[in-house]
């Protein structure tokens, strides 16, 4: 599995890769899965912007007005052609992809009685065992708000959704589905448009809402919305080398449109009198406020690097890299690996436990060595739960990073093992 990406030339584009750490040691940073490192053409869009273009989008006449609103809109524009949307109007600017999340659960628990989107008692809302704690704890709020009932598919000992049960969990009272499209843990990669289209025909079937968090997969891998089958998706900027701060929620143009809003305020409104106000279609419908428009600009460069480079190229170099590593890290006497083994439908996301050494002390010491890796529950108790452990050591690789990296990370679990266990 030979990849065509060339990493250095790629790690000299991201300025973070030039510093030293842990008495001058070079930086092998393996917690892209948290948040990703950031290249210089995305750091020069957001500077480029205040420096050049600062002023309020969709606010004023005057001529930076006008800049910054073309530039904020262009970068609406490139994100949609990302996703491939039928429309930039599908795509909303969020702060997060946890608040796109919110913001979906918020309107639909907004819906007034007779709405296609009422949620009430009765109904039945279903999500997963692997889900990160952004795709589960707003509906577990929106059930106990409503009195609706969460429901959940469960998770088989090789880390793929149990479906055995399919039928039963997604019901004809069911009216959302939400569902990771990579575990943030386990790496697997649930394929709706392949092994798991019986999970999108079921949800089709029973008329309910799709919601994909897409966090852990458009970063890595094209996805293309109007093919996976969902309702919504969402995605956050600073995973796929962009901004903090900027989010996404992509939804069917005509789903939004009868939405009521999550936030209200200025730049929302159609009209507005004291006693009432009628809203703007979407996406202006729920984005109220002066938006992130700095950080959507920095986005949209983040998009323009990371499809220059080519999704299909920056997939088949990290399977290469996960391929390599758990290879390596299963050779560790008392290691093993939480998730899928092989590399179907598996994203670069490593999560392990190395008996006899606990995760945080683990992830410590391979600070000393220069590796950045993540440690603890990764915001996903439940799935700690399901197998039975306190906390992992999860790597996750990205575009950045080589085989030097994933052989540096081996060395540095076997010999920190050999350091807590052996001595």
């Amino acid at each position: 599995m030979n990849s065509a990406i060339n990493v250095e030339k790629i790690k000299s584009e991201f300025p973070i890769f030039s510093r030293l750490i842990r008495g001058d040691q070079p930086l092998i940073y393996l917690d892209s899965a948290a948040t990703s490192q950031k290249p210089l053409v995305v750091l020069d869009a957001e500077r480029n912007f205040y420096t050049k273009h600062n002023a309020a989008a969709h606010r004023g006449a005057h001529q930076l007005a006008e800049e910054a609103t073309e530039l904020f809109e262009g970068a609406r524009s490139k994100v949609a052609r990302f996703l491939n949307a039928k429309s930039e109007n599908e795509i909303i600017f969020t702060k997060s992809a946890t608040e796109s999340i919110n913001l979906l659960a918020y309107s639909l628990g907004n819906a007034r009685p007779g709405s296609k989107f009422h949620i009430e008692k009765g109904d039945r809302i279903v999500v997963s065992e692997m889900e990160h704690h952004a795709n589960l704890i707003p509906w577990q709020e929106l059930a106990a708000r409503t009195g609706a009932e969460l429901k959940w598919l469960g998770v088989t000992d090789e880390g793929r959704l149990a479906l055995s049960n399919l039928e039963e969990i997604i019901d004809k009272r069911t009216k959302v589905v939400a569902l990771t499209h990579q575990s943030n843990v386990l790496g697997t990669i649930n394929d709706f448009n392949g092994a798991l289209s019986q999970v999108k025909n079921r949800i089709k079937e029973v008329g309910a809402l799709f919601l994909v968090d897409a966090c852990q997969s458009v970063p890595h891998l094209k996805v293309d919305v109007q093919a996976l089958g969902a309702d919504f998706l969402t995605f956050s900027g600073h995973k796929a080398v962009g901004p903090t701060g900027v989010g996404v929620l992509w939804g069917r143009n005509e789903l939004l449109d009868e939405l009521p809003p999550f936030l209200t305020g200025g730049s929302m409104i159609e009209n507005v009198t004291m006693e009432s106000a009628t809203y703007l279609p979407a996406p202006k419908r729920f984005e109220a406020g002066v938006p992130n428009m700095a950080q959507a600009v920095g986005l949209g460069a983040a998009v323009d690097y990371l499809e220059k480079i080519s999704l299909d190229e920056i997939h088949q170099h990290e399977l290469s890299l996960t391929k390599r590593a758990i290879e390596g890290l299963k050779q560790i006497p008392g290691l093993s690996i939480i998730g899928p083994e092989d590399l179907v439908d598996r994203g670069a996301v490593v999560s392990f436990a190395v008996a006899g050494v606990h995760p945080h002390d683990l992830g410590q010491a391979l600070d000393q060595y220069g590796i950045a890796v993540r440690t603890g529950h990764h915001c996903a108790w439940p799935l700690m739960r399901r197998y039975k452990v306190v906390a992992t050591t999860r790597a996750s690789f990205y575009l950045y990073n080589s085989e030097s990296d994933v052989d540096a990370l081996i060395e540095g679990v076997a010999r920190a093992r050999k350091y807590f266990v052996e001595r």
